[in-house]
């Protein structure tokens, strides 16, 4: 077992993986934003402009996209979190204004169904107390979604009950 972890380690007179290499390999796993491959990659960089070369690079090619970025974390996230808390992240990652702006749009229109959807996987039934309202209010809160879409969904508006 020992010997399988010295084979992954890079051993001195064997390069390691180029920083387009690693680059590459990160955005096989998933998309990545241009801040994420920059802290990820700095490490292994003689300099911050190596980084910036490589990564300028594979924008031009085509294999770095701060759209498909957006579009992969709305298709991860959207069920769970509301727009507010996807619009956090979205912005940690330093994306062009205009595509956040479009994502987070997209997002809202669709914030009542997602909530509702969520809420019903979870409690399924009207709250009957306080207690049990602040519970459900704050499970919602707490996944970024907007006062107003949390007190329609928990006072039951969309609710058919069989």
């Amino acid at each position: 077992m020992l010997a399988n972890k010295q084979d992954k380690v890079a051993r001195p007179g064997r390069p390691g993986l180029s920083l387009k290499g690693r680059a590459l390999k990160y955005l096989a796993a998933r998309e990545h934003s241009r801040v994420e491959l920059t802290r990820k990659l700095a490490p292994h960089a003689e300099s911050p402009e190596q980084v910036d070369g490589v990564l300028d690079e594979l924008e031009a090619k085509g294999l770095l996209s701060a759209q498909r970025f957006a579009d992969s974390m709305l298709h991860r996230k959207a069920a769970r979190y509301g727009a507010a808390r996807i619009q956090a992240e979205l912005a940690q990652h330093q994306l062009p204004p205009d595509i956040a702006r479009e994502a987070t749009q997209a997002l809202r229109d669709t914030e009542f169904e997602r909530a509702h959807a969520l809420w019903a996987r979870r409690y399924g039934e009207i709250p009957e107390t306080p207690e049990e309202k602040a519970r459900q209010m704050r499970f919602l809160a707490g996944r970024g979604f907007s006062g107003e879409v949390i007190r329609r969904v928990v006072r039951g508006e969309g609710f058919t009950q069989s």
